[in-house]
């Protein structure tokens, strides 16, 4: 069994990203044990600096030359503080001072030094006949460099992957929007012929004494009109549509009263208005109506033929939006796929391609400046879609309410 090109997707990138943490987690293991191993070897230096520290100041001979040449000036990286039992400095090593800083310049800075020994290491003491100095430490640049290195190395490495992957990202994307538009370019041009033919037809039966007045011929050209505007979205993907002022009450309803005719008549159709016609959104009518079509054909098919439908518009003045709401009586979604429907590819139908709800997100988020969301969805007793438009102008008034009642059992 093939898995969904979703799926696959979201396993790779689950594999890249384990991947990336193990050879993340083995560098950052790697630096510790070198770091570790650096750490013990300073850390014996100035055990052997701290016992040639006593035997210098206890030794009642003068041959600690060789000490004082081998051991203690060999110390070249750890910064050290020698102090007495009182912190009063009595010499420090490998600590940088500006040869131009002042006394108390100089003070401050081995003070600040001194206080971050104290929090990394215990002092070693040096104790003798009247006296108790200690040496205190921490460890070298070259130690603090070599920790901070792999965290270093995975940030570089990961801003280029991220980089990378959004660099890869935006040339697919921008590859299979290139399909995408040419092959709706082309369909467009395959639905002109026998759309012609269709006009043609439509003309011969209005001039025709046999359908002379006919509701059919009426119904067929609404279906023409349909094909014209689909052929006009087809052929206008790619470009940027235009947007403007427009009825949302009006427009909303025509494009359910086109629907209602055409979907099971044992679907019960309810339209709710809670504001005046007057009251206008920035629209492209056409492709506002394709998202209306949408969610009320997904609706019908999660009801699968029967329930109830109903549409509920009302103002949100303080936000100046317009809220649409698509309820449906139908199966409902689960709560672990809510975040799903929307995926390009997604779909529970065994006939689908599963691109309505992501293309008609995208148009109004996009191309519309609102959001589109599920409001509610309860496993067996039905779903809400939220369309949220921001309202060219709010006009209060009394409701409409239209309702298409069910028809057969």
């Amino acid at each position: 069994m093939l898995l969904p090109a979703a799926s696959q997707k979201s396993r790779l990138k689950l594999l890249i990203v384990l991947i990336a943490g193990l050879i993340g987690t083995a560098t950052v293991l790697y630096a510790n044990f070198l770091v570790a191993k650096l750490e013990a070897r300073e850390q014996a230096a100035i055990d052997l600096y701290a016992r040639a520290q006593q035997f210098i100041i206890t030794s009642e001979g003068d041959n600690t030359g060789f000490i004082l040449d081998e051991i203690i000036k060999a110390n070249t990286t750890v910064p050290i503080i020698f102090t007495d039992e009182h912190d009063t400095v009595i010499d420090f090593k490998n600590i940088q001072i500006d040869s131009a800083a002042t006394p108390a310049q100089r003070a401050a800075r081995l003070r600040k030094e001194l206080a971050q020994m104290k929090e990394q290491h215990q002092p070693i003491i040096v104790a003798g006949e009247g006296f108790r100095n200690y040496i205190y430490y921490r460890n070298s640049d070259l130690l603090v460099q070599l920790q901070r290195f792999p965290y270093i190395q995975l940030t570089v490495i990961g801003c280029f992957a991220v980089l990378a992957y959004l660099v890869f990202s935006s040339a697919r994307r921008a590859e299979q929007n290139r399909v995408w538009v040419g092959l709706a370019k082309e369909t467009a041009h395959q639905l002109g012929t026998p759309l012609s033919s269709l006009l043609a037809w439509q003309e011969y039966l209005k001039l025709s004494d046999k359908f002379a007045g006919e509701p059919i011929v009426e119904e067929l050209g609404k279906d023409i009109r349909r094909l014209e505007i689909i052929t006009e979205r087809f052929s206008n993907i790619g470009s940027v549509p235009t947007v403007k002022p427009e009825p949302i009450g009006p427009v909303t309803r025509a494009a359910l009263g086109y629907l209602e005719t055409r979907v099971s008549r044992k679907v019960k159709f309810t339209i709710e208005q809670f504001f005046a016609d007057d009251t206008t959104v920035c629209l492209n009518i056409p492709l506002y109506e394709w998202v209306i079509e949408n969610l009320t054909k997904n609706a019908v098919d999660a009801m699968e033929g029967r329930g109830a439908l109903t549409i509920t518009m009302r103002a949100l003045p303080r936000q100046q939006l317009v809220a649409i709401d698509v309820t449906d009586t139908g199966k409902g979604i689960p709560k672990n796929k809510l975040n799903d429907v929307f995926t390009p590819g997604y779909t529970t139908k065994k006939r689908g391609w599963g691109l309505g709800l992501a293309l008609a997100k995208r148009i109004i988020d996009g191309y519309h400046k609102g959001k589109l969301s599920v409001l509610a969805s309860e496993v067996g007793k039905g779903t809400t879609f939220r369309l949220l438009l921001p309202a060219d102008q709010l006009v209060a008034g009394g409701g409409v309410v239209e309702e298409v009642a069910a028809v057969g059992a």
